[in-house]
């Protein structure tokens, strides 16, 4: 259990310093791209850690699957109620843009800042590795260079994985979104858990850009390239295929509704109609 202690200290490490951050930048809205850094920074430095706890835990730590879940389920509970809007994924801000609700400026510099806060976790992570503070560390220190990666099927079906994990994922979202916190992010949390066990022996259904560049795009197998066209160019698809059925078009894009017909909301019964003239 001491490797588990040791993984809860740096959780809670993390979490401080985006809840921090949150709360420092959270009154100006100008600065939301600090927000999206934090909360991709604590979301990729958490999941690098559940990793660890995944690839090394249950033989260095005697950490079983129902840990390693329990653990996955909190991490994402736990950033879901720090982060609040700030997703930490570039696909929910480019939505944000294709619907009209974000400038391409904002945008981009929300897209950079995450994949700023997914490289500074890589490197905060990789120091923490340094520092063997248990077995599980040392033996993932030594395996950092030789990392395992989580796409493990044909880039095809690597692409058809994240692109449907995607598609349902903002599917959801778009129709949990008026919702209240309190049901919506445990809700977020168990599917993305779920999302991710039953990916595991394809891609791990990453469906965030940042969060796949800073768990897999290091590790050997494939080029980055190829690791774009999947996890990059998938979600991206997914994403969009998301909106057009929800919506049915791309605001961003063009107005017209090109899959539901524009139906009058209300009504007017012919009886009513036929007594007003009448009048």
């Amino acid at each position: 259990m001491s490797g588990l202690n040791a993984s809860l200290g740096y959780f809670l490490a993390v979490v401080i310093f985006a809840a921090l951050i949150q709360t420092l930048f959270r009154k100006w809205p100008r600065f939301g791209f600090v927000l999206e850094f934090a909360s991709s920074f604590m979301l990729v430095a958490c999941r690098l850690e559940v990793q660890t706890i995944v690839e090394v835990g249950e033989w260095a730590g005697g950490l079983g699957p129902d840990v390693t879940l329990t653990v996955l389920f909190l991490v994402l509970l736990t950033h879901g109620v720090i982060c609040g809007d700030a997703s930490g994924n570039p696909t929910l801000v480019v939505l944000k843009f294709l619907q009209l609700e974000a400038t391409a400026l904002a945008t981009l510099l929300a897209v950079a800042a995450q994949f700023l806060g997914a490289h500074l976790a890589l490197l905060v992570a990789a120091y923490y590795w340094s520092l063997e503070l248990t077995d599980m560390h040392m033996i993932k220190n030594l395996m950092a260079s030789e990392c395992s990666t989580s796409l493990v099927v044909s880039l095809l079906q690597g692409f058809f994985t994240e692109c449907v994990c995607t598609l349902v994922l903002h599917l959801v979202l778009l129709n949990l979104r008026r919702r209240s916190a309190l049901i919506r992010v445990p809700l977020i949390a168990v599917f993305l858990t779920f999302l991710a066990h039953i990916a595991k022996g394809y891609t791990s259904a990453y469906m965030s850009p940042s969060l796949s560049y800073g768990l897999t795009f290091q590790c050997p197998g494939f080029t980055f390239s190829q690791y774009a066209v999947v996890y990059w160019l998938g979600s991206l698809t997914g994403m969009i295929l998301a909106l057009l059925v929800y919506m049915g078009h791309i605001p961003r894009i063009f107005a017209k509704n090109l899959l539901y017909s524009q139906k009058t909301r209300f009504r007017v019964k012919k009886g009513d109609n036929a007594e007003k003239k009448k009048l």
